[in-house]
């Protein structure tokens, strides 16, 4: 068996060390207060020693939830840039109160650390599944920001890695945390809107388009920008700054071969997840249309129709979802407000109108099924299921008809060029 396979669990360690030495070594010993708890500082063994990879925009914010964590001790950073690396580093040290925070090029590095827990991934679509599956077979549980796959191959993948790895793993779809959307999902999966018929998502876009290509540019050192690894498994192509900072979604990003999954899959990925959490948490739709009059239907087994629509919605903020029942609707969206179709759904409840989409919570989730061994609420397995059906429907979108998706052979029925669309070739030496 491997080193990491025979390795005693952390707190194990802690626990059998300093028993041991207690009972060699009778002499009075002075403990500092942290060490024990105490003062509000939280002990060595219930800390959680978390490194980030990729950590830019998104990732900053997401460092910054991690930060405001009491029991998060924050190691290591990994970027291929090196002015994001000094950065991170930086504010790192500021909390930590030391100069103690590594950083590191290679992501290999940092996960083959022993004393690190879990890792924050952050970096571009393009590395998520990657980056993922490297990290459970490194021993780390991961917080992996969204989309977390590019097609419906790398979702499958990701969640049965999770499953064989027993890892703890939460996509960055934040707004499963949230109290006005979680409840509105309530609604929708008890039957208060009785029989459900309908549920929105909101795609912020609808076009499918093939990875492009953008004039060469004079490449950085390696030790500034790693390009060849940023590129990471992704098809090579020659340094642009627009891929490397913002990357081109029609030139640059695209449905296959670069740096996103492109089409629904960005805003869908969020949106399409609380209407999977809506529906039950349930298989993908088994039915994907292309667009007609502004609006992109689906529908599951039981035949509840999941509709991508980008117009016509109350202006309750980004990332909008609308659930229809026999009976009621509700719709809500990140101002944290809902409209309901009657003021008796709410049966005399009172929820939390939280504005703005914060991750804190949703981090908070995550730490805690560390500790716990319990399952997120953005598990693998909820991811894999919401992105297969933005996958299937990028396909409907490039191909312009009608496909049809098999839950359980997971392929698109009797049909060849839908099915070369479910997975991609992964540059060499990348491998999920």
């Amino acid at each position: 068996m491997s080193k990491k396979e025979t390795r005693l669990p952390r707190r194990q360690f802690l626990k059998t060390t300093l028993s041991a030495a207690g009972a060699a070594v009778m002499a009075p010993m002075i403990i500092p207060s942290s060490a024990l708890g105490l003062d509000g500082a939280v002990s060595p063994s219930e800390r959680i020693v978390v490194g980030g990879i990729g950590i830019g925009n998104r990732g900053s914010y997401d460092l910054g939830c991690f930060l405001d964590q009491k029991d998060v001790q924050f190691a290591a950073v990994c970027d291929v840039k090196e002015v994001r690396r000094v950065a991170v580093k930086k504010v790192a040290d500021a909390r930590n109160g030391n100069e103690n925070c590594a950083m590191y090029r290679d992501y290999r590095e940092l996960l083959d650390r022993d004393d690190i827990d879990a890792v924050l991934i952050a970096t571009g679509p393009n590395w998520h599944a990657t980056m993922a599956m490297a990290a459970a077979r490194a021993g780390k549980d991961m917080y992996c920001e969204k989309p977390v796959t590019k097609n419906i191959s790398q979702s499958l993948i990701l969640a049965e890695t999770m499953r064989r790895t027993a890892r703890v793993f939460q996509a960055g779809t934040q707004r499963r945390n949230l109290p006005h959307f979680a409840f509105a999902c309530e609604l929708a999966r008890t039957g208060k809107l009785g029989k459900l018929k309908r549920v929105y998502a909101h795609p912020a876009g609808m076009k499918a388009l093939m990875s492009g290509w953008l004039p060469a540019e004079p490449e950085p050192k390696k030790e500034v920008v790693d390009w060849d690894t940023y590129l990471g498994p992704a098809a090579w192509r020659p340094f642009n700054t627009s891929l490397l900072n913002g990357f081109n979604f029609e030139k640059g990003g695209g449905f296959v071969g670069a740096f996103t999954g492109g089409g629904v899959l960005e805003w869908g990925s969020h949106c399409v997840d609380l209407c999977q959490w809506a529906v039950g948490d349930c298989p993908p739709p088994v039915e994907y249309n292309p667009p007609k009059n502004g609006e992109l239907v689906t529908r599951y087994e039981n035949g509840v129709e999941l509709i991508f629509r980008e117009k016509d919605w109350i202006p309750l903020g980004s990332c909008p979802v609308r659930f229809e029942g026999e009976t009621g609707w509700v719709e809500a969206g990140d101002s944290g407000k809902m409209v309901l179709s009657s003021p008796a759904l709410l049966a005399g409840r009172e929820v939390a109108e939280i504005g703005g989409y914060p991750a804190t919570f949703h981090v908070r989730d995550f730490l805690d099924c560390v500790k716990s061994r319990g399952l997120t609420k953005g598990n693998a397995q909820a991811a894999c299921n919401a992105h297969i059906a933005c996958h299937a429907a990028n396909v409907a979108l490039y191909l312009d008809r009608q496909v049809k998706y098999d839950n359980t052979k997971n392929e698109f029925i009797d049909d060849e060029p839908a099915n070369r669309l479910r997975s991609e070739a992964l540059r060499e030496p990348w491998r999920l």
